[in-house]
C-alpha cells in the first residue's frame, strides 16, 4: 500500500537555535532531509510549506503574559529576573534573538499538519521541527519554548471535534502535553520513557492518570534505564494496541523523540535503529486500522544528530510512504557531505552495526521489571474499560 504523505519542511527552522554548543540542534533536521532527498523518497509534490502560528493560536495552550515575555526575550528586553519567573533564559532554555518567530513557526509548521491531514490533502504528515513537549502554559522547560503539540491538540480540538489519542516515544516524559490535557477525556496521552528516577522531567509514574473528568485518560509507561530493543517494543506495542482499542481516537499524533538510543548523550536507555524501524510502522498500522489513516507524526528530543536521529527520523518517513523501513547502505554522497562536518564517524548503514551496543549485565533483571510496569499499565486500561461501561 502506498499512503498519500505530507513533508512539512522549512530552512528557518534552523532558527530555533539557543547557542552553538547547546544540545538542542535543529541542523538535524536539515540532515534528514538531505538524507531523504539522497534516497530519492523525498519528492517537491510531498513538500508542505509552514506557516506562523498567530498569537491568538499560541494563546490556546499558553497565557499571554507568558507570549510576551517570550517576544521582549527575543528582543533583548526581558531582564534575567523576569525571565526565572518563565522559566526563561535558564541553562536548558537560554534567550535568543527572535526566539519568538522561531518558536512560532514550529507551532505553524505543526497546524500545518494537522490541517493537511484533516482536511484531506494527505493521509499522513510529518513535521520533524516540532515535537516540543516540555513547554507549560506560562513557562518554558527542557529546551520547549512553546508547546507544539499541545496547541495543535487545543486546535484540532476547537476547529474539528476530534478525540485526539497523543503517543510519545521521547526518552523523556511529555510532561507539557500530558498536564494541558489531564482533565480532558477527549485527549488520551500516552507516554513511554525513561523513568524519572534518572532523567528530567522525573514526572511520568504509572499512577499519573488524570483529573476529574479525564481521569483514567493519561497513560504512562517509565521503563527502566538501560532497556533494550525486545522490551522496548513489547511494552510500547503492547500498551499502545490496548490503548487505541480503549480509546478509538478520531486522530493520532505521535513525538518521535530519537533519545532512547544507546549513543544518546542525555539519556540512558539501550536501544538500537530497530525500534525505529517499527515505533512508525505500528503507528500507522493503528491509524488506519481506528482512524482512517489520520497520522501527524512530531519530532522531539533526539541529540546524537551525527550518527542517530537522521537515520531514525528517515524511517518515519520511508514507513508513511510505503510502510517498509530502509535498508542497507546510507548514500554514499549524504555521508561523504556530512562526515567533512561530523565531530564522530558516522554510521554508513540504515542499521547499526551487529553488537554495536554493549551487552546489559542486567538485562533479566530490567526485562521483569519492564513486564510488571506493563501488566500494571494494561490492568488499568482493563479498569477503565469496565468503568465505562458501567
Amino acid at each position: 500500500m502506498s499512503c498519500h504523505s505530507g513533508f512539512v519542511y522549512s530552512n528557518d527552522f534552523t532558527n530555533y537555535r539557543f547557542r552553538d554548543d547547546h544540545p538542542f540542534n535543529q541542523m538535524r533536521v536539515v540532515m534528514t532531509k538531505e538524507l531523504l532527498d539522497a534516497s530519492g523518497f523525498l519528492e517537491q509534490q510531498h513538500m508542505i510549506k509552514p506557516r506562523l502560528a498567530t498569537e491568538d493560536e499560541l494563546a490556546l495552550a499558553h497565557s499571554k503574559p507568558y507570549i510576551q515575555a517570550v517576544k521582549k526575550a527575543g528582543m533583548g528586553m526581558l531582564s534575567e529576573e523576569e525571565g526565572m519567573e518563565y522559566g526563561i533564559g535558564t541553562e536548558d532554555t537560554p534567550m535568543f534573538k527572535g526566539m519568538h518567530e522561531a518558536s512560532q513557526l514550529l507551532v505553524g509548521s505543526t497546524l500545518s499538519a494537522i490541517d493537511a491531514v484533516l482536511e484531506g490533502k494527505v493521509q499522513h504528515a510529518l513535521n520533524l521541527g516540532g515535537g516540543l513537549h516540555h513547554g507549560f502554559e506560562r513557562k518554558a522547560s527542557g529546551f520547549c519554548i512553546y508547546n507544539d503539540g499541545a496547541v495543535g491538540i487545543k486546535y484540532i480540538r476547537e476547529k474539528y471535534d476530534y478525540k485526539v489519542l497523543y503517543v510519545d516515544t521521547d526518552a523523556h516524559h511529555g510532561d507539557g502535553v500530558q498536564w494541558a490535557f489531564y482533565d480532558d477525556p477527549n485527549v488520551c496521552t500516552f507516554s513511554i520513557h525513561e523513568t524519572g528516577r534518572y532523567l528530567f522531567p522525573g514526572t511520568g509514574n504509572v499512577n499519573e492518570r488524570g483529573l476529574k473528568e479525564g481521569y483514567g485518560y493519561s497513560f504512562n509507561l517509565p521503563i527502566d534505564a538501560f532497556t533494550e530493543d525486545e522490551s522496548f517494543l513489547h511494552v510500547y506495542e503492547s500498551a499502545f494496541r490496548e490503548i487505541v482499542e480503549f480509546f478509538k481516537p478520531d486522530v493520532i499524533i505521535t513525538q518521535n523523540g530519537a533519545d532512547a538510543h544507546f549513543l544518546d548523550p542525555l539519556t540512558h536507555l539501550c536501544s538500537t535503529m530497530k525500534i525505529y524501524e517499527q515505533i512508525p510502522r505500528i503507528a500507522h498500522e493503528l491509524s488506519h486500522q481506528y482512524c482512517d489513516g489520520k497520522w501527524i507524526a512530531l519530532g522531539g528530543g533526539g541529540y546524537d544528530i551525527w550518527r542517530v536521529v537522521p537515520r531514525a527520523w528517515s524511517q518515519i518517513w520511508k514507513v508513511m510512504v510505503d510502510q517498509t523501513p530502509f535498508e542497507g547502505d546510507l548514500p554514499e554522497v549524504w555521508v561523504n557531505k556530512w562526515q567533512k562536518k561530523a565531530p564522530v564517524s558516522l554510521v554508513t548503514s540504515w542499521e547499526d552495526p551487529p553488537d554495536a551496543c554493549h551487552p546489559i549485565p542486567r538485562r533479566k533483571e530490567i526485562t521483569e521489571k519492564n513486564e510488571k510496569l506493563l501488566e500494571k499499565a494494561l490492568q488499568l486500561i482493563h479498569n477503565q474499560k469496565k468503568y465505562n461501561s458501567m
